[in-house]
């Protein structure tokens, strides 16, 4: 991933594709940010869309509702191998927290699965509102790690619906730690990665993977909460991506 390395570099974040070079203005969201971080015109800034594309300027103007921003011609850093994260519905906080991780370690897409001990959380994260408090996340998370993509979000479904709309190729796996060791499972994009809730999945459950092309891949540690045990194997399938690919 190409990083910004000028001294004071400020980003943004904009819902609407960078096409070209230019002035591009943004509200009240950005030009609170600009205030909280004291930024004068002349600063210089990047702005990305989530789609991929990045452009780097300089703040030319600023007002209380909205920024000014000079542009440069877009670039398009190349793409990451697809990971696709079948994310448990659970705690609220917890998901948050995997939410902003995932899209850090450059996950495809985020698909909450109700399964069924999920169905037994109080206070877990579903929903529309919900779903705004995880884009909000991943946003600030894209912006801090120097990313170009946001996950793709899904609301909630049961699990026949989120299998369902997995590529069909790849390698499919399911954290179980009765499985093999995942840094020893050869692994071939897209990947899509399945996390079961706090108490695990329940037999047929993991039955039902199986069946679906789902393998089992266990990591170091026992038995880990949700969001430990989705962070440690999103870091190891891109390790190993990474690997494959030089």
């Amino acid at each position: 991933m190409e990083r910004d390395h000028r001294p004071g570099v400020a980003h943004f974040y904009t819902s609407e594709p960078l096409l070209s070079s230019g002035v591009l203005v943004l509200g009240e969201d950005a030009a609170h940010h600009a205030r909280v971080r004291r930024l004068s015109v002349g600063a210089p800034v990047t702005v990305r869309d989530g789609a991929g594309t990045i452009a780097s300027g300089t703040l030319v103007r600023m007002a209380k509702q909205h920024l000014e921003l000079d542009l440069e011609a877009p670039r398009c850093p190349s793409p990451l191998p697809p990971v696709h994260l079948l994310v448990p519905v659970a705690d609220k906080e917890r998901m948050l927290l995997l939410a902003e991780k995932a899209t850090e370690l450059g996950v495809t897409t985020w698909r909450p699965v109700l399964w069924r001990r999920s169905r037994s959380v109080t206070g877990r994260g579903e929903g529309t509102m919900f779903a705004q408090r995880v884009e909000a996340r991943m946003i600030s998370a894209m912006l801090q790690s120097e990313g170009a993509w946001l996950p793709q979000r899904f609301m909630e479904s049961n699990a026949e619906r989120a299998i369902a709309a997995l590529p069909a190729d790849g390698t499919r796996l399911l954290l179980d730690p009765e499985g093999e060791p995942m840094v020893r499972v050869p692994m071939l994009g897209p990947i899509a990665l399945a996390v079961g809730p706090e108490g695990g999945f329940e037999l047929d459950e993991t039955e039902r993977l199986v069946d679906a092309g789902f393998r089992r891949a266990a990591i170091a540690g026992g038995i880990l909460r949700m969001e430990t045990a989705a962070i440690v194997a999103l870091g190891v399938v891109r390790t190993q991506l990474a690997a494959a690919s030089h």
